[in-house]
């Protein structure tokens, strides 16, 4: 062995305090998004620190890509449960996911001040930001999601559901059809999946999870009827939005407006905005919860609302992961839930879809001024391969330029 080899550690050792230093330091540095961020797991958690193998790390991944929730989040999360037992999965997600929300909520309450005219222009062209960040997203889910004629026919099927059903249903009703098309006509070329992660969940453990996460769907909305809370209905509403985001990142974009924007608790212009300096920022985009939480009017303190958006959002994801993750291997076996799988995969490429067109481009793109800085940030991002926070930095600059002359 060389001085440079390192035996592999024992991946179950480590304490809560050694994961979250290792997740908040990537946390502060993990740009890109949720395939970036997988990236960064891979080279930290299995090349590096040698906390899981090859194989055990791809199951995760597939895991997390498979259910409800934000992907980079959950495999973080059960990272850090292989690591340090149910604290080090609780360390993971406090560590990745605090400087995001930070500077969301820094976002928040700093955006407000930008006035004036070059104020205004920077706020709409973090909205054209926008624009080239979903446009990105919908072609590299469709690669990976929609591949063939079978699936883009679910996603365009799923895209006209959103844009023509009701507001409040379309996004759901559109995922439910994905998975139920996907079940009768998507089951060819399967092939059995692999064992599952050697994750120390119980199926008890799991089964209590699964409980609760069901119990608070179906309880919130009955209790924050009643109640007629707004603490309540800000928690049911993001919780149903982080307990219905199948694919993660880009993904909750529909979802989230029509919690927030459609019920009026927050103006567009203010969503994205926020969505567009969401881009420039590291770490998970479901950090964007904390900046809504604190813009959701009227409240009695944005602070906590901030705090109890970012909880309600994660909390159905790391409860789905604990679930499933002792009946994975199970799971895997079956060809019907791989191919309902794949339906809904290819729904939610409809859905983002859908988004693309309204709200971001309706909302975003006036003039052709704002056409060709659209373009302009599409062609950074994706043919330049700039990194987005540079890209943000460009189209504000660009935007400012427009606005004086």
């Amino acid at each position: 062995m060389t001085g440079d080899e390192r035996p592999p550690s024992n991946p179950a050792n480590g304490t809560a305090r050694e994961v979250f230093l290792a997740f908040l330091r990537l946390g502060c540095l993990s740009f890109g998004g949720p395939i970036a961020h997988l990236g960064y797991f891979r080279s930290e958690f299995v090349e590096r620190r040698q906390w899981c193998t090859e194989e055990t790390y791809a199951e995760i991944v597939a895991l997390a890509q498979s259910v409800p929730g934000p992907a980079s989040s959950q495999v973080g999360f059960t990272l850090g449960l292989l690591r340090a037992s149910w604290a080090g999965g609780l360390a993971a997600w406090v560590g990745f996911t605090t400087p995001s929300a930070l500077l969301m909520l820094a976002f928040a309450f700093s955006h407000p001040f930008l006035g004036g005219k070059l104020g205004l222009a920077v706020i709409h062209g973090l909205q054209l930001v926008a624009v080239a960040v979903v446009a990105q997203a919908v072609l590299a889910m469709q690669k990976s999601l929609a591949p063939d004629l079978s699936r883009m026919g679910l996603a365009v099927l799923a895209a006209a559901i959103v844009l023509f059903a009701s507001p409040t249903s379309g996004t759901v009703l559109a995922i439910v059809v994905g998975g139920l098309l996907g079940w009768l006509l998507l089951r060819s070329d399967i092939t059995p999946g692999s064992p599952a992660p050697p994750v120390r969940i119980s199926k008890g453990q799991g089964l209590i999870a699964a409980g609760l996460a069901l119990t608070l769907l179906l309880l919130l909305p009955i209790l924050s009827g009643i109640a007629g809370s707004r603490t309540l209905n800000v928690f049911n509403a993001f919780y149903r939005t982080g307990a219905l985001v199948f694919g993660g990142g880009h993904v909750v974009l529909p979802l989230l407006e029509n919690a927030v924007v459609a019920r009026g608790w927050v103006d567009q212009q203010t969503f994205l905005s926020g969505y567009g300096a969401a881009q420039a920022i590291p770490g998970p985009l479901f950090t964007f919860a904390a900046y809504l939480g604190a813009e959701v009017t009227p409240t009695p303190n944005r602070l906590a609302f901030a705090a109890l958006a970012l909880t309600a959002i994660f909390l159905p994801g790391l409860l789905i992961m604990t679930a499933v993750l002792p009946f994975w291997s199970e799971l895997r076996s079956k060809r019907q839930i791989q191919a309902s799988l794949r339906g809904v995969n290819a729904s939610v490429v409809g859905v983002l879809l859908a988004a693309f067109y309204r709200p971001v481009w309706t909302s975003a793109v006036q003039t052709r001024v704002d056409f060709l800085i659209a373009i302009v940030a599409f062609a950074l991002l994706v043919w330049w391969k700039l990194p987005p926070w540079v890209m943000v930095l460009t189209v504000a600059a660009m935007s400012c330029a427009a606005a004086l002359f």
